[in-house]
């Protein structure tokens, strides 16, 4: 009999059990994912994986193939995605691959963390997750030149010069000005705030502005319209918005999720 390990997408925070009816059929290979209680109201979403695909040397060489990481990926958030879109359900998503030799260590571990996903629910009830990322637009030619026009001394030379430098400076102070007053209109909408630090793969210096809003589901509209907003009022800045997403970015947890 091929050894297995226990999977776990998710934690679900729900009065009554979340019919399984519709669930995704989640990572390849797996058994569908199945519900059951941890304590009281939250239940773990599991699912039982083989060792020959999931185990460490396997994964130690999948790992390195970025599209099978990309395919196990979309199909564990299409299951945390599931549960978030359920009625009356709190979801506290889980990373990639947290995963127990069996069902009673899964169990062992969860139970003890109870307090902590308390707080978490409570913090991340009836909200959803939005990216927000704002870079500076690409200057014209006329702009990232400055204007210069042929001089005709040296002197003339170095003074405009100078002058296109602080037409740059200006501009930049200018586009940072943009990207943090959209934070704050943001912020002010949003329930919490993450400001995320990392370089998006391929660019070539870090965003004015790249984090993730916590924004409670009665106030969608109002978000994306600020957004919207912000995109349209400056021609300085380009505003990319993603979501809603299940609430990675604020669940604060430790080893697991």
């Amino acid at each position: 009999m091929a050894e297995t390990a226990i999977y776990l997408y998710c934690i679900v925070h729900a009065s009554k059990m979340p019919p399984a009816a519709g669930v995704p059929s989640g990572l390849p290979g797996a058994t569908r994912p199945a519900l059951s209680t941890l304590a009281r109201s939250f239940r773990v979403v599991t699912a039982t994986v083989p060792l020959e695909v999931y185990g460490s040397d396997a994964l130690e060489s999948s790992l390195r193939n970025v599209q099978w990481v990309s395919d196990i990926a979309v199909a564990h958030e299409s299951v945390v995605e599931h549960f978030t879109r359920a009625a009356a359900c709190t979801v506290i998503p889980m990373k990639l691959f947290t995963m127990f030799s069996s069902e009673e260590l899964a169990y062992a571990a969860m139970r003890p963390r109870l307090p902590e996903f308390q707080t978490i629910v409570r913090r991340i009830a009836g909200c959803e997750e939005w990216g927000v990322r704002i870079t500076p637009r690409a200057a014209t030619g006329a702009e990232s030149a400055g204007e210069m026009t042929p001089a005709a001394s040296g002197t003339a030379f170095l003074a405009a010069k100078k002058a296109a430098r602080d037409v740059a400076r200006q501009s930049a102070s200018a586009v940072a000005e943009a990207a943090e007053d959209a934070y704050c209109v943001l912020s002010a909408i949003a329930r919490d705030v993450r400001r995320r630090g990392d370089t998006p793969e391929g660019a070539t210096s870090p965003p004015l502005l790249d984090a993730a809003f916590l924004v409670p589901s009665t106030r969608r509209k109002r978000f994306t319209a600020a957004v919207k907003k912000v995109a349209d009022s400056s021609d300085r800045i380009s505003v990319t918005l993603t979501g809603p997403w299940p609430s990675y970015n604020f669940i604060d947890s430790g080893s697991n999720a």
